[in-house]
């Protein structure tokens, strides 16, 4: 079988870049596997990465597509008109996009709907912001591409890597319900395991300045503005606990702003950003609890790796992940918007002993979601899919 994915770009922090080099490996791992067992070749998957900057690993195939272009708009139409004429080559039996591009096979909706994310994101903007953002060319183009891609009849098959995401589709857009597939993102359980806190509890603790007894919570992430950082901060301020601590990890061009927002909420003593990291378990394992108030997010890979390590999680209604969450029992649910709430969660989290009440249920929930569990049904659906219909 010969698999071509589609990613434009290659960010290390991005949760989409990650889903990528995780369902490569797993692909990887399985053809291995398959081969010690003298499978027949015709059940081994080829893959090859279609994409226009890419850091991933040496070994990967990588078919680079990069078009001249001045602006995102210009960036993104070139990308895809490129694409599209990859596909109508051939070569591929399997082509499966992680961007809004018509006339391929498979769709992973990693970045959720846009015309959710803009009505979301409008609740929070003044009415010129509002009229701004829907003149705006590079929205309009994206609109326009998401609804063309859906309503496309070559699309065999969209995976959804939440049912918040899956519904939102089925209701926005007439997309028949068998072609909505429900993969969540794996998460390597050993690398991303409760044991951490006792491999780095205490040298991050003292490396950061923070007491061992102090709540310490801990947000990753880049696009603050999405990810509701500002929000976070207005509802530190407002706790009752002053003894906790926020650790703001993630690259964002916006950081020196949200810096500066925590000076003037008073925060400077409780919350220190550290930018982006290549490595997050450290802090996994020396924080108490994560939290993600997100105005949007299909299924954060951060938040999985955080219940994964035994880490309650806060976060929102309009966040993928919060149907593992049962308020708690391994973390807290609310709006994004509503300040006053997440600062009552964050105190809830903050009383001695509550987080650590929650750790084996946060574990629990997500001991399921293993990345060969991903590959299994990512295989699984390409066989479906290449197989005729008897």
């Amino acid at each position: 079988m010969k698999l071509a994915l589609v990613r434009q770009k290659y960010n290390p922090y991005g949760g989409a870049e990650r889903f990528v080099e995780r369902a490569l490996a797993a692909l990887a791992l399985q053809n291995s596997q398959a081969a010690q067992a003298s499978t027949t070749p015709d059940q081994k998957i080829h893959t090859t990465l279609i994409t226009r900057q890419w850091q991933g690993p040496a070994e990967q195939n990588v078919l680079m597509c990069n078009p001249f272009y001045l602006g995102r708009l210009w960036r993104d139409r070139g990308f895809s008109y490129s694409v599209q004429a990859i596909v109508a080559e051939g070569r591929f039996d399997l082509v499966q996009s992680h961007e809004r591009i018509p006339g391929c096979d498979i769709y992973r909706a990693g970045d959720g709907v846009h015309a959710t994310w803009l009505a979301l994101r409008g609740r929070g903007q003044s009415a010129f912001m509002r009229l701004a953002t829907i003149l705006h060319p590079w929205h309009r183009y994206t609109l326009a591409a998401e609804s063309a891609m859906f309503r496309d009849l070559r699309l065999k098959a969209v995976i959804c890597n939440s049912r918040m995401v899956r519904d939102d589709i089925a209701n926005r857009f007439d997309v028949a319900e068998s072609k909505l597939h429900v993969i969540y993102n794996g998460v390597d359980l050993q690398l991303f395991h409760p044991s951490l806190r006792e491999t780095h509890r205490h040298n991050v603790r003292a490396n950061l300045g923070i007491a061992e007894a102090a709540p310490f919570f801990l947000y990753v992430g880049s696009g603050f503005e999405r990810k509701g950082v500002p929000q976070l901060l207005h509802a530190f301020a407002l706790m009752k606990n002053k003894a906790a601590q926020l650790l703001i990890v993630g690259q964002d061009k916006k950081q020196k702003n949200m810096e500066r927002l925590a000076s003037t909420l008073g925060l400077v003593q409780r919350v220190q950003f550290v930018g982006g990291q290549n490595d997050v378990k450290p802090f996994y394992g020396a924080a108490d609890a994560f939290v993600l108030p997100t105005l949007y997010d299909p299924f954060p890979n951060a938040a999985l790796e955080a219940l994964a390590c035994g880490l309650p999680v806060i976060t929102s209604t309009t966040c993928g992940v919060a149907e593992f969450i049962r308020n708690g029992k391994n973390g807290y649910v609310g709006n994004a918007h509503d300040e006053v709430q997440l600062a009552h969660h964050l105190d809830a989290l903050s009383v001695p002993g509550a987080s650590e009440r929650m750790r084996e249920h946060a574990r629990s929930s997500v001991a399921h979601l293993g990345v060969e569990r991903m590959a299994e049904q990512l295989i699984t659906l390409y066989q479906t899919l290449i197989t005729p219909p008897l």
